[in-house]
């Protein structure tokens, strides 16, 4: 079976993961893809953050409803949730080799602005060695929606999300840039618009949506 991860904090889980997750798999042949919430990120501090079981709920929710053709082609993985303290995604894929008994590489997706600083990871190299590395174009713009208050901060030695894209000019390991549609969304500015009363609804799948108004999560009314 071919499985990539698709790591993050998914505060809230949006159509541009959707149709990256879709993309990894119509495009690239991969069987299933994991999406895996952080448990506490290394090299963010969240901001407007529900909780990680709350996060996961909602990603869980998006798997069950999105079901083709009687296949199953993503599932949420709480291992991260479970294991506690800082997600490190070393520990992760040698969780997901080990608990799926893959028999090939796993690969491991990750957005442009991440991989400018995939440098600084814990063990970026020994991920590099374990699984194969996509590299998914992003898009910064927040679509003029104010975001000040909402936005994650960086952690550590990280700098904020495309202060520097040159950083990636050197990628140093092998990986697939993956031609996947772009979507001018962030989580960031979903949280702002759900915050301020502004429309959301068609930004996220309909189950997340309905979890997010069920459970007034970030302030959305039922």
């Amino acid at each position: 079976m071919k499985i990539a991860l698709l790591g993050g904090t998914f505060n809230p889980l949006h159509i541009g993961h959707c149709m990256l997750a879709d993309t990894v798999i119509r495009e690239l042949g991969y069987d299933k893809v994991l999406f895996v919430p952080t448990y506490i990120p290394p090299h963010k501090v969240l901001s407007t953050a529900v909780s990680p079981s709350l996060r996961l709920a909602m990603v869980k929710a998006f798997c069950d409803s999105a079901v083709s053709d009687g296949r199953r082609f993503f599932e949420a993985d709480p291992c991260e949730i479970e294991r506690g303290g800082i997600s490190y995604t070393i520990d992760t894929l040698r969780y997901v080799i080990q608990a799926y008994g893959l028999d090939e590489r796993p690969a491991f997706i990750m957005g442009q602005e991440v991989a400018a600083q995939f440098n600084k990871w814990n063990n970026s190299a020994g991920i590099a060695q374990i699984a194969d590395i996509i590299i998914a174009r992003r898009h910064p713009d927040n679509n003029s929606v104010d975001v000040s208050g909402f936005a994650n901060a960086p952690a550590g030695a990280y700098i904020e999300d495309y202060k520097d894209e040159s950083l990636l000019d050197n990628f140093p390991y092998e990986h697939i840039m993956l031609e996947n549609p772009v979507f001018p969304v962030s989580s960031t500015e979903i949280r702002s618009r759900i915050a301020n009363g502004k429309s959301f609804r068609y930004l996220v799948p309909d189950a997340v949506f309905r979890y997010i108004c069920e459970n007034n999560l970030y302030g959305a009314e039922k």
